[in-house]
């Protein structure tokens, strides 16, 4: 997939595209028809089924175009199945489902595999990043604070910071839930509830929340209580995202600042013509970076959408917030994996120069602070004045190491 206003998208690979969301959505069916048939609500024959086997190369277009009938892909995508399936298979697809059990779980199944990847992304900038600090420990530079110089610190502590801000984007997306999404027509199981009830079973109820569970866990998605209206799992998911974008966006906005010529203290990792310009050959733009801010930049609106789709769920199923969800997620879940693989490569090959860092801290005078802080003491001055920083720059390593280690946060 790719997209000539988003560049870099093509760096999100399938996720979520057309083509898998659509397998996503016959994985779901596929399951709920084999929990039928595992528990007696469905003919034997059922057990088993994989009905991706009767989707054709050109059926995903041939969907989309439909959609707009139904208002949502899965009504055409039922009836297909139908239609080729075997009898008595054909008749049971999607019996107890209903849209918005499989979208809502297709887009979980989909948006699970977007985390998997993101963690790894992450795991990984936490390893260059803790090198990164630890390297530059005591590299002495400049602090600024609101635009001016401030007093001293170390590259070690700037990179430390950032190292804070990706473990707890880690941890919080590590933390994501993503639940299958079961409940049948007004989400309370009420035909898988009547064919439990009409074949013998002894707690009919019960029969249908064991179906529920046993498609979730064929899925490897969580099982939770539908909730068709209650969509705390988009939003919450939206957060961990927007997490992501908001710590890659802070790294960006210090790389974009640093890397000015009259500062110069930062250089992206040089790549073939990367950052060049179209009008001034001589320039190297930091454009990384710029990419990433962008994400950082667009994200929070998307996450503000999910939020309120979410305030304005009504009803048993929701009319038109539910469906401003779908491709929102999609949207926000693809540019954070971009933007998360253009950070790892921006870390892996940043250029720090130390000479220039010293250069423009002997250039300042920055140690009003030390002065003050001195006389009040009635003593002289220390040598240095950064404080805390190594300790500092430690401790954060040590945190991060927990996540290099593979051991839980």
């Amino acid at each position: 997939m790719t997209n000539l206003l988003w560049p870099g998208d093509e760096r999100a690979g399938e996720h979520m595209t057309d083509q898998a969301l659509l397998k996503a959505m016959v994985a779901v069916e596929s399951a709920w028809l084999n929990a039928l048939a595992a528990a007696g609500l469905a003919p034997a024959d059922a057990a088993g089924a994989d009905l991706w086997h009767l989707v054709e190369a050109d059926d995903r277009e041939r969907l989309a175009g439909a959609a707009e009938d139904g208002g949502n892909p899965v009504i055409g995508l039922v009836g297909l199945l139908r239609q080729r399936a075997v009898t008595p298979v054909a008749s049971w697809i999607h019996r107890g489902l209903t849209s918005q059990d499989v979208l809502d779980t297709a887009l979980m199944l989909s948006v699970r595999a977007v985390v998997e990847q993101l963690v790894s992304q992450l795991a990984e900038q936490v390893s260059v990043l803790a090198a990164l600090a630890t390297a530059h420990r005591g590299t002495p530079m400049l602090a600024r604070t609101l635009t001016q110089h401030a007093a001293p610190t170390t590259f070690g502590v700037k990179a430390a910071g950032w190292l804070d801000g990706v473990v707890d984007a880690h941890r919080r997306l590590r933390a994501s839930v993503t639940p299958a999404q079961f409940g049948g027509a007004v989400g309370t199981w009420a035909a898988t509830t009547e064919l439990a009830t009409l074949l013998g079973a002894s707690d009919p109820a019960q029969t249908a929340e064991n179906v529920a569970r046993s498609a979730a866990t064929t899925l490897g998605l969580q099982f939770q209580q539908p909730w068709h209206t209650a969509r705390g799992p988009i939003t919450a998911l939206a957060g961990a995202l927007v997490a992501c974008t908001d710590c890659w966006g802070r790294i960006a906005n210090d790389v974009v600042t640093l890397t000015r010529p009259e500062i110069a203290e930062l250089s992206e990792p040089v790549v073939g013509r990367r950052g060049g310009s179209s009008s001034m050959p001589h320039k190297r733009n930091p454009v990384l970076a710029v990419l990433i801010r962008r994400a950082a930049l667009a994200a929070p609106p998307l996450a503000a959408t999910l939020h309120t789709a979410a305030a304005l769920a009504n009803d048993e199923r929701p009319d038109g917030a539910w469906h401003a969800e779908w491709d929102t997620l999609r949207i926000l879940a693809r540019r954070t994996i971009v933007a998360g693989s253009q950070c790892l490569e921006l870390l892996a090959g940043l250029q720090v120069h130390a000479a220039r860092m010293a250069e423009n801290l002997s250039a300042a005078d920055v140690l009003g602070e030390q002065r003050a802080v001195a006389e009040l003491a009635g003593r002289q001055p220390s040598a240095t004045y950064f404080g805390a920083a190594g300790r500092l720059v430690d401790q954060s390593v040590a945190r991060a190491q927990q996540i290099v280690g593979g051991q839980p946060l």
